[in-house]
């Protein structure tokens, strides 16, 4: 059992690279923790109000407690895509996951920001120039110099694409 967290910004390709990873990785899955948010944003009446479900104390432990469950259940690996920039969030799940006996490889997605800004641009999915995936290009660089890129195997994904960038992640996890 052990979990492969896929962590970068929005808009780097942590969505598509996760999928891609699970194919290339047997026994392995793909876990969106962003599911646990929406859960609890369907909460009526509503939670108090944030602007980011992560700010919410449930989320944090519902996700450890989400993976473990669902990997006692299933065994093998846990691909998880979703970002993360405060670093007390990731202690937070990293401790608990720990607290399980469940390993965690940690890989961040990166792409330089014209890169990052040209990818927001094209985006078909969540729209062109998304607002929301603009407003955390500043959080994750100020996170990625701080304390995210030491905790992480950064995988630079300014000139390869998705299926490059998960052969890198499931050769670095496979061995």
């Amino acid at each position: 059992m052990t979990i492969v967290w896929i962590n970068g910004t929005h808009g780097v390709g942590k969505t598509t690279t996760a999928a891609l990873v699970q194919q290339l990785i047997p026994d392995s899955r793909v876990f969106d923790a962003e599911k646990v948010g929406e859960t609890l944003m369907d909460i009526s009446p509503g939670l108090p109000t944030t602007s980011n479900f992560q700010h919410w104390p449930p989320w944090r432990p519902l996700v450890v407690e989400t993976a473990r469950h669902v990997l006692d259940y299933t065994g093998g690996t846990l691909v998880m895509p979703m970002t993360v920039l405060y670093e007390q969030y990731w202690r937070e799940i990293g401790a608990g996951l720990a607290g399980h006996g469940i390993p965690v490889r940690h890989f961040v997605l990166h792409a330089d920001r014209d890169a990052l800004r040209a990818r927001i641009a094209g985006d078909t999915v969540t729209g062109p120039d998304s607002p929301f995936r603009l407003q955390y290009l500043e959080p994750y660089a100020e996170a990625a110099a701080t304390w995210l890129h030491a905790e992480a195997e950064v995988v630079d994904t300014t000139h390869l694409t998705p299926a490059q960038a998960a052969l890198r992640i499931a050769e670095s996890v496979t061995g």
